[in-house]
């Protein structure tokens, strides 16, 4: 018998073993970018590991890029795409409005492809998902309140109704960068007209219709698109007064 015919067996960590698991639960879509782990006490209970070894694989996963950990605040899963790319992004928006609408234009490439997805492969649980955005927004604008964090909820649910995990990181990306800045141009008397464009998308979309959907999408994007453009003329002064 030949002397290399056996191996030795790995003896795994039990901390890789957590970041394997977690890893996964990323890549397979059942934690979405912006998702917050379970308490740490309670990880600690379902993976019935010590604080030291929890903490020794939350480290691995933030070093990695999966999940960002802070002080006193769950930690949450990071989005997919690199940071080293959005950072830079984060600078020019700031410095110059006028970058949002070249983001304005990606989105729109990309959420188009995305209804068409959606309308095509959304499953019930998804389209629940998307009417409790609906009713969020609904009793936001009934408060007479912003509902600039569910209207990104809203599109966020529409990349995650693709089933494509990369899309939905992709758009958590995008509206982490637009939220600010797209969030600025929403008037009062214009957030009933935003609301009821929402739903006829997902109508759009429950009935399986793609070019519907997709054309309602394209409406609504150009609206936007308009409110920032509007935005942009009173910020650089070349709006009417």
């Amino acid at each position: 018998m030949e002397d290399n015919v056996f191996r030795a067996i790995e003896q795994r960590k039990v901390s890789a073993q957590i970041v394997d698991q977690v890893k996964s639960l990323i890549a397979n879509g059942r934690l979405k970018p912006g998702d917050a782990l379970p308490p740490e006490r309670e990880l600690m209970k379902v993976f019935n590991v010590s604080r030291p070894t929890l903490r020794e694989a939350l480290n691995t996963l933030s070093t990695m890029g999966f999940v960002q950990m802070a002080q006193r605040r769950r930690t949450r899963v990071k989005s997919l795409v690199p940071s080293n790319i959005t950072e830079p992004l984060h600078h020019l928006l700031k410095d110059d409005i006028k970058v949002s609408l070249e983001l304005i234009e990606s989105r729109t490439i990309i959420e188009t492809g995305n209804i068409r997805l959606a309308a095509k492969r959304a499953t019930l649980e998804d389209i629940e998902r998307l009417e409790q955005c609906l009713e969020k927004m609904r009793k936001k604008l009934k408060d007479n309140t912003s509902f600039n964090e569910e209207d990104a909820g809203f599109h966020l649910a529409i990349a995650e109704a693709t089933h494509n995990k990369i899309q939905t990181h992709l758009m958590f990306s995008i509206y982490d960068l637009l939220k600010e800045k797209v969030g600025l141009c929403y008037y009062d008397d214009e957030t009933e007209y935003i609301f009821n464009q929402h739903c006829s998308i997902v109508e759009a979309i429950k009935a399986k219709d793609e070019d519907l959907a997709q054309a309602r999408m394209e409406e609504h994007l150009s609206y936007i698109e308009s409110l920032l453009n509007r935005l942009i003329g009173k910020e650089t002064g070349s709006g009417k007064k």
